[in-house]
C-alpha cells in the first residue's frame, strides 16, 4: 500500500517509479514523459527509505530508458546512492549506460572531424541541434551532450568503497573516457581520477635520507595531494622520518572530515625509476615494482603549500602504516631504486 501513499499532497517516488517502469516498460512516449516529470518532482520530496528502493529499480530501467531521459535517471540513481541507496545494486546499470554514451561519444567525435571539424560544441553547452546531429547522428550526439551527466551519476557510484569493488566494467570504461579525452581535449577529470582510484593498496615507501623503508596500505585517495598529507602524518607524524609534521586537522579531512585546511609539502615524492610523482597525479602514477607501489620520498625542493583535503569530498580515503621494514628488506627495496636525481 505505501507505493500508492502521498507526500505533501504528491505522488511519493515509489509510486512515481512504479508509474515510470509501466510507461517504459510499454514503450509509451508521452507517458513516459509525463511520469518522468512526476519522478523528478517527486524525487525532492522524498525519505531515504524510498531513495534506498528507487535506486536499484532506476539502474535497472535504464538500458530501455529512451536516450533522451537516461542520463537525467543516471544522475537520479547517483543522488539515490547519494541518500543511502545500495551503490554494489546501482553501479552495473550506470556503468553500463555510461560506456554506451562514452562510446557514443567516441563516434560523435570522429563523425565531427569526418564532416568538416572545426571546433566541437561543450558537451554541457545548447550545441545540441539539427545541424549537429545531421553531421554526427542522433545516438552519437546524444552522447556526446550528456557526458557531463553521466560522469556526474558515475562519480556517485565511485565514492563508496563497495561501488569501486563490485563495479563491472570499470577498466572498459575508463578506456572509453581516455579516448574520447584524447579526442576532444575535454579532460573528463573527475571521472577518470574516480575510476584510478585504489582500495587496499600495498605501498613501500623509501625515505632516501635516512635509509628506512616502510610498508604502508592506501585505500580511498582521490590525488596525490591527499596521499602527500596523509603519508606526512603516518611518517613525519608518527615520529619516523624528520620533518615538519601536518597538523591533525590537515590530517583528518584528507580522511573523512569535511572542509580543507592549509597544509605544506613534507617530500618530493618519486618512482623507482627516478620519475617525479606530482601531487597533481593520482596514486595510480606510482609504478607497481614486485607487487607493490614504491614511492621513494626526497627532502622537499622547496616550501609549497596547498589546501589539505579531498579531491572527492564524499569519498573516505586512508593511509595506513602496517609495519617499518627491517634493515635487510629496507636495502632490498633500495636495490631497486634509480639513483637520487642530480
Amino acid at each position: 500500500m505505501h507505493h500508492m501513499r502521498m507526500i505533501f499532497g504528491k505522488i511519493s517516488l515509489p509510486a512515481s517509479v512504479d508509474a515510470f517502469e509501466k510507461a517504459v516498460h510499454a514503450r509509451d512516449s508521452e507517458g513516459s514523459g509525463q511520469a518522468f516529470e512526476q519522478l523528478h518532482r517527486a524525487f525532492y520530496d522524498a525519505a531515504d527509505s524510498e531513495y534506498r528502493e528507487a535506486g536499484p529499480r532506476l539502474a535497472a530501467l535504464l538500458p530501455e530508458v529512451p536516450y533522451g531521459p537516461r542520463a537525467t535517471i543516471g544522475v537520479i540513481v547517483g543522488a539515490c546512492v547519494e541518500h543511502g541507496a545500495d551503490p554494489v545494486a546501482c553501479a552495473p546499470g550506470v556503468f553500463a549506460s555510461a560506456r554506451e554514451a562514452f562510446a557514443g561519444a567516441g563516434e560523435f567525435c570522429a563523425r565531427w572531424a569526418e564532416s568538416g571539424g572545426g571546433e566541437l560544441p561543450e558537451p554541457d553547452g545548447d550545441g545540441f541541434t539539427e545541424e549537429v546531429t545531421a553531421r554526427t547522428g542522433y545516438e552519437a550526439a546524444v552522447g556526446w551532450f550528456t557526458l557531463p551527466q553521466w560522469e556526474m551519476a558515475c562519480v556517485a557510484m565511485l565514492n563508496a568503497r563497495a561501488g569501486r569493488q563490485e563495479a563491472d566494467g570499470k577498466a572498459e570504461l575508463l578506456a572509453l573516457v581516455e579516448r574520447v579525452a584524447e579526442a576532444s581535449g575535454h579532460e573528463f577529470k573527475c571521472l577518470t581520477y574516480a575510476l584510478r582510484v585504489l582500495d587496499d593498496e600495498p605501498l613501500i615507501a623509501l625515505h632516501r635520507a635516512t635509509g628506512t623503508g616502510y610498508a604502508l596500505r592506501m585505500t580511498g585517495i582521490g590525488d596525490n595531494f591527499q596521499l602527500h598529507t596523509l603519508l606526512a602524518g603516518a611518517l613525519v607524524g608518527g615520529r619516523h622520518v624528520p620533518g615538519e609534521a601536518p597538523s591533525a586537522q590537515e590530517v583528518a579531512v584528507c580522511r573523512d572530515e569535511p572542509g580543507q585546511v592549509p597544509t605544506t609539502g613534507s617530500f618530493t615524492m618519486s618512482g623507482a625509476d627516478g620519475g617525479r610523482i606530482w601531487n597533481e597525479g593520482t596514486p595510480s602514477d606510482i609504478p607497481v615494482v614486485d607487487g607493490a607501489r614504491l614511492l621513494v620520498l626526497d627532502p622537499p625542493e622547496y616550501r609549497t603549500g596547498w589546501p589539505s583535503g579531498r579531491f572527492f569530498p564524499r569519498m573516505h580515503g586512508d593511509v595506513t602504516l602496517e609495519r617499518v621494514l627491517d634493515a635487510a628488506e629496507t636495502a632490498e627495496w633500495f636495490g631497486k631504486v634509480a639513483p637520487a636525481a642530480g
